[in-house]
């Protein structure tokens, strides 16, 4: 029991952080052309994507989207014919920036809104791996406030500090059946928050060319009085001790990118970027309770993840002053080393596809569309701690629209 018990508080951080959860949903045009933005200076979501090109914007923004995601994930036990499939729920990944300054100055300032982390899993109460678990529910949202300032007509810089806000709802079923026949239930609910910043430096050359470099530091996010709710047969309440609480400090790694735009001709703008996300920072996992029982007793699990690096290329033609039409894509390599890989976040190396496009409404209105397909190499894995083994086939689908009101 105690052992079915440890596995609903270490599903968390797997379903929360892991490389599957990164959703990287914080701009139209950027994921258009294939998530590509460290080096362009393109619009309000450089406050996300660079700080440092904020300055070398060439207007004030206000804009807003959202990226409706729908994850598909496909179960097959090992030996079996069967298959399970995750229910078809929406998660709404959103994006506010606003940059400010005055006209031609040297610097500006930016705030970001945006939730970099989240999505909804539900697996349903009737499939093999319930007792590890039913369904998932995740937002992070992240608040930027940002300065940047431009140092030379070539180069500016930027930086930001991060304030991080999160929620999580997980359900799992407990092997404790009732007079019924039904199983147990756990609940996971819990509220967290971290700290971290964001600073990046642009670069312009006179060969058609801009660069960016940048660093968003790593966020230890903690989650203080977090409600476990259980639903067992009374005689066996005293295992399960109500109300209960937990905490846990999470952390969220550091990102590294370099991206390069390319400007052949007046309506071309062509980009290229790499990330490295320090993911072996995440080498173990503690919980704590505030009450604990020979059933359910404090945890120390060993995650031992390795870096993870992103490739990204994209383009955008503009057919029309008022028109632009952009594609992209890449490919991403897993942080889960075999045997970690859980269906919280069924994670792979991945290869994705976009495109987008961009109208200008008004001489001041915009709006911007996207479309992005993920598909996750097929893993076959047996997990040491739960012993579900299997494999997993996963395919995302996020369609995305903002409007930018600029001047």
């Amino acid at each position: 029991m105690r052992k079915l018990l440890l596995l609903l508080w270490l599903a968390l951080p797997v379903c929360a952080f892991s490389q599957g959860f990164q959703v990287n949903l914080e701009g139209e045009k950027q994921i258009g052309m294939g998530h590509t933005g460290t080096g362009l200076a393109t619009d309000g979501a450089s406050v996300f994507f660079n700080p440092g090109a904020v300055a070398m914007l060439p207007e004030n923004y206000v804009q807003a989207g959202i990226s409706p995601l729908v994850f598909q994930s496909v179960f097959n036990p090992s030996g079996t014919d069967i298959q399970y499939h995750t229910a078809n729920k929406i998660a709404p990944p959103f994006t506010f920036y606003g940059v400010w300054g005055p006209k031609a100055s040297w610097w500006k300032f930016g705030l970001g809104i945006y939730t970099p982390y989240g999505g909804l899993t539900d697996w349903g109460n009737n499939w093999q791996g319930k007792y590890v678990l039913e369904s998932l529910d995740l937002k992070a949202i992240y608040f930027q406030p940002t300065i940047s300032i431009k140092l030379a007509d070539f180069v500016s810089i930027g930086g930001g500090f991060v304030y991080n806000r999160g929620s999580v709802d997980l359900t799992q079923a407990i092997p404790l059946s009732n007079s019924a026949g039904q199983d147990g239930q756990a609940e996971l609910k819990g509220t967290g928050h971290g700290y971290g910043w964001n600073a990046g430096i642009y670069f312009k050359t006179e060969a058609n060319f801009t660069v960016g470099i940048t660093h968003r530091s790593g966020v230890s996010t903690t989650i203080n009085n977090g409600n476990a709710i259980f639903s067992v047969p009374a005689s066996l309440q005293s295992a399960f001790p109500q109300p209960n609480t937990f905490s846990s400090t999470i952390p969220l790694p550091a990102v590294n990118s370099v991206g390069i735009g390319f400007y052949p001709t007046s309506k071309w703008t062509l980009a290229l970027d790499v990330n490295i996300t320090s993911w072996s920072s995440y080498k173990t996992l503690e919980f704590d309770y505030k009450t604990t029982t020979p059933d359910l007793q404090n945890s120390i699990s060993p995650r031992d993840y390795q870096d993870a690096f992103t490739f990204r290329a994209g383009a955008q033609y503009k057919s029309s002053p008022r028109t632009a039409w952009r594609f992209g894509g890449g490919f991403a390599t897993t942080a889960v080393l075999d045997g970690y890989v859980t269906p919280e976040a069924p994670d792979a190396n991945r290869m994705y596809f976009t495109g987008g496009f961009g109208y200008m409404l008004t001489k001041h209105f915009d709006l911007d569309a996207s479309f992005e397909y993920e598909h996750l190499l097929s893993r076959t894995q047996t997990n040491i701690q739960y012993q579900l083994s299997g494999t997993y086939d996963t395919n995302v689908y996020i369609p995305g629209i903002s409007l930018s009101y600029h001047w």
